[in-house]
């Protein structure tokens, strides 16, 4: 069984930035309680914006804007439980977390405290595909590897707003035409594409792609035609491919290396 650490490629530590389709947030917490169960320190937290997660994912929630007043309380809760969420504040209309500034991340991870610090970077309203506007997403410059989640239950579906954050954006990017199905080659070229799901990369990060929902229908045979047209293109700058399934066990099917 290949467990998130290992298809990820997650080592040592560092920062791990989410961005892309619905489902980063369950990852997030997910890949948190694996690394914190293996007795390493981890905070969760954002650039954006995330719903407060249940006393089920998490030992606690610190809400501030300075990060010594985080790191204080944070080096005192870590004796008690080594996955925390960090955020700015919330909002009372809908319950979000505020996330901070990317600098901020940097100050954190600088810290030394945590062994991991793992960053939802992008929003997708909870669908599974997305294509970024000018703004997103928001990376920040620690950021040492960097994932993009795709939902393949939007694949060979219609370019609609229902299941495609942004479906403006993304039929520009990848040519396809509103109300069309999205074919397995567009969501390779929003992968690799400089406007695509990765736009703002750090370059010395490692980039990699996680193809969720692969547990449903055909969904894993479409996740292996994407990974196989990637494998097939040069310098998609892409590390890996993993195909998965963030809701079930084991949450990692199968990998494909790239040459990036």
């Amino acid at each position: 069984m290949v467990s998130l650490r290992e298809g990820l490629m997650l080592e040592g530590g560092g920062v791990v930035s989410l961005v892309g389709g619905g489902g980063k947030t369950t990852l997030m917490f997910k890949l948190a309680r694996e690394l914190s169960m293996a007795g390493e320190p981890v905070l969760t937290t954002t650039t954006t914006k995330i719903f407060e997660p249940s006393s089920d994912h998490i030992g606690g929630v610190i809400l501030s804007d300075s990060v010594t007043n985080i790191l204080d309380r944070a080096g005192k809760m870590l004796d008690r439980q080594l996955h925390l969420t960090a955020a700015v504040g919330k909002l009372s209309e809908s319950g979000k977390l505020i996330g901070f500034q990317p600098d901020v991340i940097g100050e954190l991870w600088n810290a030394g405290l945590f062994q991991w610090i793992i960053v939802e970077a992008d929003g997708a309203a909870g669908k599974p595909l997305k294509a970024p506007a000018a703004h997103e997403p928001v990376i920040p410059a620690c950021t040492q590897r960097l994932v993009a989640v795709v939902g393949l239950n939007g694949v060979g579906q219609p370019l609609t707003e229902r299941l495609v954050f942004r479906h403006a954006h993304f039929a520009r990017l990848t040519g396809l035409r509103l109300g069309s199905s999205v074919t397995a080659s567009a969501i390779a070229d929003v992968l690799v594409r400089n406007e695509g799901l990765f736009k703002g990369f750090c370059p010395e990060a490692r980039r990699i792609a996680f193809f969720n929902q692969a547990d449903v229908g055909e969904n894993f045979s479409t996740g292996q035609r994407v990974a196989r047209i990637l494998s097939r293109r040069n310098n998609t700058g892409l590390t890996r491919v993993v195909i998965g399934q963030i809701l079930f066990d084991p949450p990692v099917l199968e990998v494909y290396d790239l040459d990036p």
